[in-house]
C-alpha cells in the first residue's frame, strides 16, 4: 500500500493540514462514539501543557510517521463521554473511564492513521496510555510538526493534540 500522494511528497505537514486532520477525526469520533458534537476553537491562543483535575488519553504512531495523538479533558466531561459511550451513568474515575478515554484516543489515532497512509500498512499505533490526576504536565520533547486544537462541547472545553514527524 502506498501513502497518500500529497502527504508522501511532503517532508513537513503544514499546521493547517494537521489541524484539519485533528478536527475531522475528533468530530467523527465524538459524534459516533459519544453522541457529542464538539466545536473546534482553533487556533490555540497559547500552549497548554499543565492540566488540573483532568484525564489524558494518548496513542503513539510508529513507522513512516512517528508521533503521538492525545486528548485532554476535565474529569467532569470525561464522565459524560464515558456515560454516553456505555449507555449508563459513570460518576467516578474508574477503569470504565480510563477505558473510554483510551478508546477515544485509539480511535483518533486510527482516524489520523487512515489519512497518513492508504491501507494503514506503513504506520503502526501503540496501545492507548491514560493519565489522570489533580495536577500534571504533559510535554512533547520533539521538534516535530505539532498542533493542539481546543474544542468546546456545550460549554465544556477539551484539547486534542497531534505531534507528528515523518521518518525518512
Amino acid at each position: 500500500m502506498s501513502l497518500n500522494a500529497d502527504i508522501a511528497a511532503a517532508t513537513k505537514i503544514s499546521e493547517e493540514e494537521l489541524a484539519k486532520y485533528v478536527v475531522d477525526a475528533t468530530k467523527g469520533v465524538f459524534n459516533t462514539m459519544a453522541m457529542m458534537d464538539p466545536k473546534a476553537e482553533y487556533p490555540l491562543r497559547e500552549p497548554i501543557n499543565r492540566f488540573k483535575c483532568s484525564i489524558t488519553g494518548m496513542v503513539g504512531f510508529a513507522g513512516t510517521y512517528s508521533g503521538v495523538i492525545s486528548v485532554h479533558c476535565p474529569v467532569g466531561l470525561a464522565l459524560k463521554i464515558t456515560s454516553n459511550m456505555l449507555g449508563m451513568a459513570c460518576d467516578e474515575v474508574n477503569d470504565d473511564l480510563n477505558d473510554a478515554i483510551g478508546e477515544i484516543a485509539n480511535m483518533l489515532g486510527g482516524s489520523v492513521k487512515q489519512v497518513l497512509s492508504k491501507g494503514g500498512m506503513d504506520v503502526k499505533l501503540s496501545i492507548p496510555t491514560v493519565i489522570s490526576g489533580e495536577d500534571y504536565t504533559v510535554n512533547s520533547l520533539s521538534d516535530s510538526d505539532c498542533v493542539v486544537i481546543p474544542f468546546n462541547n456545550e460549554g465544556e472545553k477539551f484539547l486534542v493534540g497531534l505531534v507528528l514527524k515523518k521518518d525518512h
